[in-house]
């Protein structure tokens, strides 16, 4: 009978439960997981990526994953397409290419992703808007290790954010929020003031292991963030 990461899941959160494994105590890679129950490393990743959302597990990259001393609920943020959040809302989106360079990745960036030190990157700028008004600047970075082809895609009609959803899945993702300061550039590109608050996500994705982008999206002042747990 063929292994489900429903299986996978159930069968660990039942060790867990019975306290084979305590608050705390490191769990077996994926790779000996997937041995462990015959199937293949992706069906435990995903089993892995749910108990981890169901705040049951602790998942960090190179450190491991641990039972969670006291199982909580988390708050959960999807990364979605802005074209589909912003007709969602009923207004009409659209979207412009405002800047596009292929460069050797600079040291903050290596140090960010952890890129081998030859590494390139592609830089993409973007604004979305919505009903014509600034909705969202995207400042944005690809690893062309990770992905090679991104150097080739034009990004002139459809924006990096929807590529890289319909192009690579992630396995793991850190996500910031913090307040900036609008310079001139941000300003006119958000149709505000010079020195205004703006609110910031910081997003970067992995795939196994393998850095995949980094992006700053800055927003207007006013602009609103609801999520669910």
């Amino acid at each position: 009978m063929k292994i489900t990461f429903r299986d996978v899941k159930s069968d660990i959160l039942s060790k867990i439960v019975k306290g084979h494994w305590a608050p705390g105590a490191l769990l077996p890679g994926e790779v000996d997981l997937a041995e462990t129950y015959g199937c293949a490393r992706a069906t435990v990743n995903r089993a892995m990526r749910e108990l981890a959302e169901d705040g049951i597990i602790e998942r960090r990259r190179k450190a491991g994953t641990r039972v969670r001393q006291a199982p909580v609920r988390q708050a959960r943020f999807d990364i979605p397409i802005v074209r589909r959040e912003i007709e969602n809302k009923g207004a009409v989106y659209h979207y412009q290419l405002v800047g596009r360079h292929a460069i050797a990745a600079p040291d903050w960036l290596r140090a960010r992703l952890d890129l081998p030190k030859d590494a390139r990157a592609l830089h993409l700028r973007c604004l979305h808007t919505a009903d014509e008004t600034p909705y969202q600047f995207e400042d944005r970075w690809i690893s062309l290790t990770a992905l090679p082809q991104a150097e080739d895609a034009g990004f002139d009609r459809v924006g990096p954010n929807e590529w890289l959803v319909n192009t690579i899945p992630f396995s793991d993702a850190e996500i910031s929020f913090c307040a900036t300061i609008a310079d001139k550039t941000l300003a006119d590109h958000l149709s505000c003031t010079p020195g205004d608050p703006l609110f910031v996500v910081e997003r970067a994705t992995w795939w196994e292991g393998k850095a995949v982008t980094f992006v700053r999206l800055i927003h207007p002042p006013g602009h609103r963030m609801t999520t669910r747990y």
